[in-house]
């Protein structure tokens, strides 16, 4: 009889989890019961897992509204139904129209109209009036007798109780973005809209038995069988199963030859590709590496760069197949962790495209799968406790200070006093429940993308949001546990700087690039002195000021210390002290004790720390004697794969139950425990570890012979650890001379011809893109401007972008200084109307020849113009500061104060904020000294606390210079901010 019910899946509507709801039903012995979420799907998959973990029947189908107006119900009798409801509410969705008056005649669908809304001679056989116990009285005087086919009760559950009423009304005020006293009944809930015990749901209705029993009949008629973790993925990439192992197997060998080239590999390589073609057929995952190694031969074909990773980097069939670049053989990867007998979902292949290139893949694969078959995946963005305390706060009508009061004294503010406050407490930790968090609305999986064998529309609704490609209403939490397996496809700016770095080279220096040669790369002993001397800035994942700290103490030089270093950066490892064990165990390999011989033998490479995922799964296996199955389980729930920890529990417990069958001493398991634990949610697989470090070793190549090309990609594709500031100062380090913006010379974006480098239009603040469009367009059909009063007469700029363009260099070829260009400026676009069409006269008249007034001009102007409108000066900072500088400590000395105080003065780069054990805040800086070198510095609670940073410029700097493992830090003990005039001020 609980045709209506809702989960906060209704958006900012719902205020139960599917938890919550089948558990109150099952309490009230409710054994049937329809989910209808208000035009969304999203928790479909999951109410029908919890009704079958209660015995109780599941029926699914949506509510339609077009706002606030509820038009009808529909619910699905069968699977076909479903697909249907499905398919309906998507084109709904994705063109944006809203729900006809009267539903469409759907196959396999019940449709149930508010009562009132229809005439009910005029219904079709599968439609129905719903009546809910409000709109009993209504049926005064009517013959519900001689239309008892066409009646059945819907009342409406939308909350749990009249607490969770009030935060419904919450949640309506929210979404209106008005108080709730502003709320109008039409727009929420009605006060009765929860769960009544069927008998008294059933004596309301006394009156009308006929209409109970409908209601009775109507869901007994419903029926959906929907069964979890079947593989759903496209199944076939060719015609048959057997031709899809035929070619698989085909382009493994074909692969094996191409990679492999001594009998010694060969030989390995033969046994590894059988031993996985074996267990990939077995498990039927033949589509799932073809369907792969298609996109990426679409990739190739367009001259795409890509970069595969995930855990199936561990297959030499994927590395054959080209879809990876990391080698199986020679990293001793560990087989089990990309794949085995016991895994029921297949390989993950995360494709890393440039930012540039993704859509474009994404376009192929819905072409060349369907779209019917193919979306991207959905994800849940639910309110984060500020938001939740912000927009409650606005829904009370509170101010914004009292707001602000109240997210500054977190949630243990003393609000005894007042009753409004007490409540926000209580609604925001009532939405903020870890395992039960308030979703806000649906956004889009960072890569992810469904490629379904049954149309998509038969497990879940679409949508189609701004990304302009349709998205599945479902998470991958949902998708995964279905058997409905995501491909990976994500963009990477690190991917666009080698892109355009060799599209740059071969533009300068007509030289193609293999990029692919990546051996190579690794063994030359230019790159080899540039990682080793960490000369790394604008290369992948290896510039962080961490980052080089962390290969300095390492003293890497090769592959497979960079590959290890990719991983214990993480903060799993790094905030565990794992990272810090490692350095110390790595540079001093004689005096580590391991704690267990089992732990010797699996954990030696990497000194007895775990590093890598895989080391999860090697260590429970082999250690805790637990199933391949059950480490997989756990190597998963690490890496955040499961919701919820009660997997994770449950492995826990069966892990020291194992190890103390197998007799380990109880610490030596709880220190083996704490090691995996500490891998939650930021471990990497060796193999990924592997594929970042191959990308790093192309950027490196790249940077080591082409460094002004590298660092213009870097600069173009707007992505690194750094602002453009520090991009644009190791660019002059080069060799090259950067000039300002030029209307002559510059592009859109920053171009390099020879060692002459003009900044890109786009970093110019506050000039528009259309006329940055322009001048470059005028300038390429009717050639370079020969003055300012042609750019004007040519463009018609306003005053305002005119001024923009002077100040910042854009015409310093005139020879004119930039406060007469502007004098001139402003008598030329006076009164000037703006050109709609373009008329080049036949003899273009001389310049107006004007006496101008003699106007002072300083070095620095320039320098603060450009600071203004670039962010930052084109020449050194330390050119303009007016201080003098000759006291302090340059970075090139800091080895010969090693324990001692010292005072430098710095140029801010960065910092980094973190907690210490206590959580009191600390942070770590990066600053460049007047020769451009960097200095890095610590600043301990105490320190932080009486010298905070003041935004960036320059800092002098005291403190003690450290050593550790050959990095120089200095331990900030007093800091202070410099301006530009600081001797002048004095």
């Amino acid at each position: 009889m609980y045709l209506n019910c809702k989960t906060f899946f209704s958006l900012r509507y719902g205020t139960m989890h599917v938890e919550t709801l089948v558990e109150q039903a099952k309490q009230l012995g409710i054994t049937t019961l329809a989910l209808t979420n208000i035009n969304i799907t999203s928790d479909a998959w999951t109410f029908v897992t919890e009704c079958q973990k209660h015995d109780i029947k599941p029926v699914l189908g949506i509510e339609c509204r077009n706002d606030h107006t509820r038009c009808y119900l529909l619910l699905a009798k069968n699977q076909q139904g479903w697909y249907h409801i499905n398919k309906f509410l998507s084109h709904k969705l994705h063109t944006e129209e809203p729900f006809p008056e009267r539903a469409p005649q759907l196959p396999d669908t019940y449709v149930i109209y508010p009562w009132g809304t229809q005439a009910p001679l005029a219904l079709h056989d599968n439609e129905l009036l719903g009546v809910s116990v409000r709109d009993i009285n209504k049926l005064f005087r009517v013959d519900t007798l001689a239309i008892r086919k066409k009646l059945v009760i819907m009342q409406p559950v939308t909350y749990q109780d009249e607490l969770h009423y009030e935060l419904h009304q919450v949640l309506r005020a929210i979404d209106q973005n008005i108080l709730i006293s502003q709320l109008s009944t039409d727009t929420i809930a009605g006060p009765d809209e929860m769960f009544l015990h069927p008998a008294d749901l059933v004596s309301h209705f006394e009156q009308y038995p006929h209409i109970v029993e409908n209601t009775l009949a109507l869901l007994d008629a419903c029926e959906v069988e929907m069964k979890m973790n079947i593989p759903r993925n496209k199944k076939i990439f060719t015609n048959s199963i057997e031709e899809d192992r035929q070619l698989l197997r085909k382009l493994a060998f074909e692969g094996m030859a191409r990679r492999y080239t001594t009998t010694e590999d060969l030989e390995q390589a033969h046994e590894r590709i059988e031993k996985e073609l074996d267990i990939i057929a077995k498990l039927n995952f033949e589509s799932y590496f073809l369907i792969t190694w298609d996109i990426i031969r679409f990739a190739q074909d367009r001259g795409f760069f890509y970069v595969g990773r995930g855990s199936g980097a561990n297959s030499i069939v994927a590395y054959c197949l080209r879809i990876t670049d990391v080698d199986p053989i020679e990293l001793d990867l560990y087989f089990e962790r990309f794949l085995n007998l016991y895994r029921s979902s297949p390989p993950d292949f995360d494709i890393d495209f440039s930012w540039k290139d993704r859509d474009t893949i994404t376009e192929y694969i819905f072409k060349k799968y369907g779209a019917e078959h193919t979306a991207l995946l959905g994800t849940v963005t639910t309110f984060q406790t500020h938001a939740i305390i912000r927009e409650l706060g606005k829904a009370y009508g509170l101010p914004k200070k009292e707001i602000d009061r109240i997210l500054t004294g977190g949630l243990s503010i003393q609000l005894n006093e007042d009753s409004i406050q007490r409540k926000i407490l209580h609604f925001c930790q009532l939405m903020d429940n870890q395992e039960k968090s308030f979703p806000n609305h649906l956004s889009i999986h960072a890569g992810g993308i469904l490629i379904s064998d049954a149309p998509i529309h038969h497990y879940c609704t679409t949508y189609f949001p701004p990304k302009g490609f349709s998205t599945a209403q479902m998470d991958m939490f949902q998708a995964e546990a279905i058997g409905l397996y995501k491909f990976d496809i994500l963009s990477q700016r690190g991917l666009g700087h080698i892109r355009d770095a060799i599209d740059l080279i071969k533009q300068n220096h007509g030289i193609d690039i293999d990029i692919h040669q990546v051996q190579a790369f690794m063994k030359d002993e230019q790159v080899k002195h540039n990682l080793r001397n960490v000369n790394t800035i604008g290369c992948f994942y290896i510039e962080s000021p961490a980052m080089r700290q962390l290969l300095t103490k390492l003293r890497c030089d090769n592959y497979l210390s960079l590959v290890a270093a990719s991983s214990i950066i993480r903060p799993g490892v790094a905030q565990s002290g794992m990272m810090k064990q490692y350095i110390e165990r790595y540079n001093n390999p004689k005096s580590v004790q391991y704690l267990h011989p089992i732990i010797e033998e699996l954990l030696k490479e990497t000194f007895g720390i775990m590093v890598y995922q895989e080391d999860v799964i090697k260590v429970a296996h082999k250690f805790a004697d637990m199933e391949l199955a059950d480490a997989d389980r756990l190597r998963r729930a690490m890496a955040g794969k499961y919701r919820g920890l009660k997997d994770l529990e449950q492995i826990q417990l069966r892990f020291f139950r194992n190890c103390d069958a197998k007799g380990h001493p109880r610490h030596v398991s709880e220190e083996v425990w704490r090691q995996i634990a500490s891998f939650a949610n930021f471990s990497f697989s060796k193999a990924h570890s592997a594929s970042f470090a191959v990308e790093s070793y192309q950027s490196l190549y790249l940077k080591t012979y082409y460094p002004a090309e590298f660092m213009v990609a870097v600069i173009n594709n707007f992505g690194g650890f750094y602002s453009r500031e520090l991009y644009f100062n190791q660019l002059k380090q080069t060799g090259v001379r950067v000039h300002a913006p030029c209307v002559n010379h510059s592009d859109y974006v920053t171009n390099i011809k020879g060692k002459e480098v003009y900044v890109g239009f786009i970093h110019i603040e506050g000039l528009e893109q259309a006329l940055a469009e322009r001048i470059l367009t005028e300038r390429l059909e009717y050639g370079p401007y020969l003055h300012l009063e042609d750019f004007v007469e040519r463009i018609a700029p306003g005053p305002e972008q005119l001024e923009i363009l002077i100040r910042i260099g854009c015409f310093n070829f005139t020879g004119y200084t930039k406060k007469e260009l502007l004098w001139k400026g402003s008598l030329l676009v006076r009164g000037r109307e703006v050109k709609q069409i373009h008329h080049l006269p036949l003899f273009k008249p001389a310049p107006v020849d004007c006496t101008l007034p003699q106007l002072s001009y300083h070095t620095h102007e320039d320098a603060f113009d450009e600071i203004d409108q670039l962010g930052f000066p084109l020449q050194s900072p330390f050119s303009i500061l007016q201080h003098n500088q000759s006291a302090y400590i340059l970075a090139r000395d800091f080895r010969q104060y090693i324990g001692k105080e010292i005072i430098a003065l710095g140029y801010y780069v960065t910092m980094k904020m973190l907690r210490t054990s206590k959580g009191e805040p600390m942070c770590f800086g990066t600053f460049l000294d007047a020769e451009d070198q960097f200095v890095d510095t610590v600043h301990f609670p105490d320190s932080l606390r009486q010298y905070p940073f003041q935004k960036g410029g320059f800092y002098q700097l005291q403190g003690r210079v450290i050593a550790e493992y050959g990095v120089i830090t200095l331990e900030i003990s007093q800091m202070r901010k410099i301006g530009y005039f600081e001797d002048k001020a004095q």
